[in-house]
């Protein structure tokens, strides 16, 4: 069966070319072997040679595939391993991840708008400041965060704020108590924008993540809406026993 979707904007050929860097980069074709033939992957997913020739051509561009006489089309080498975050699942492990990681601000909002928050999610203050960042790693973008911090504790450290990651800074705050901590994950794709932003192509899976910080009295002193690349980013959950 295809694993390609007819209606996506992305074309035929870029999704094939996406599923067939990953099984290289998966070493399902080993570096020196050939891969099946254009007949062969057409019939597969169930579309036209042209389509698999394109795929097979931008491959080759990259430098993952060569067409050798007399043997067919050849893995020259392994597709690169992408940079990985590893999310934890501590409060502590999570600031530490981005202490070391830069940022550079996109947005910056002090005219008190609220968080898009549920009844559920807690309970609103009077206003916050809105900030979206774009996070990276060794120089690439790995997430894109709006945030929403409420005013008063923003009011207590702005400079530290506007230049440093918000979750470590918050946490290094003595006046401040983060009384719970949840986030709620969900898998889906990259808009136009988000593509742009993290530099990957539209319809790429990405990680949609809430987070939501709470004082003892259930007041919302942080929330976030963050954009994870979804082949950069590895989870790591404990499983309690």
């Amino acid at each position: 069966m295809s694993n390609l979707l007819q209606d996506s904007p992305i074309p035929l050929y870029l999704q094939l070319a996406d599923i067939l860097r990953d099984r290289i980069g998966r070493r399902e074709w080993a570096t020196g072997s050939c891969i099946p033939t254009l007949e062969a992957l057409a019939a597969e997913f169930q579309v036209a040679r042209i389509t698999v020739r394109q795929a097979v051509q931008l491959l080759t561009k990259e430098g993952l595939l060569a067409p050798r006489r007399g043997l067919g089309t050849v893995v020259v080498r392994a597709a690169d391993n992408p940079n990985t975050v590893v999310m934890k699942t501590s409060l502590r492990s999570l600031a530490a991840m981005y202490e070391s990681t830069s940022a550079e601000m996109l947005t910056f909002d002090e005219s008190h708008r609220k968080p898009p928050a549920t009844p559920e999610s807690g309970t609103l203050g009077d206003s916050y400041v809105f900030m979206r960042r774009q996070h990276f790693t060794e120089g690439q973008p790995y997430a894109v965060i709006s945030l929403y911090l409420l005013h008063d504790i923003f009011q207590r450290a702005p400079d530290d704020f506007r230049s440093r990651a918000v979750i470590p800074t918050l946490m290094a705050m003595k006046s401040v108590r983060i009384d719970r901590a949840y986030q709620t994950m969900s898998i889906g794709s990259a808009d136009a924008e988000a593509a742009r932003l993290l530099r990957v192509r539209a319809g790429s899976p990405v990680a949609n993540v809430m987070r939501v910080f709470l004082d003892s009295k259930g007041l919302i002193l942080y929330y976030a809406d963050v954009i994870y690349r979804g082949d950069w980013v590895r989870w790591e959950i404990e499983l309690q026993p």
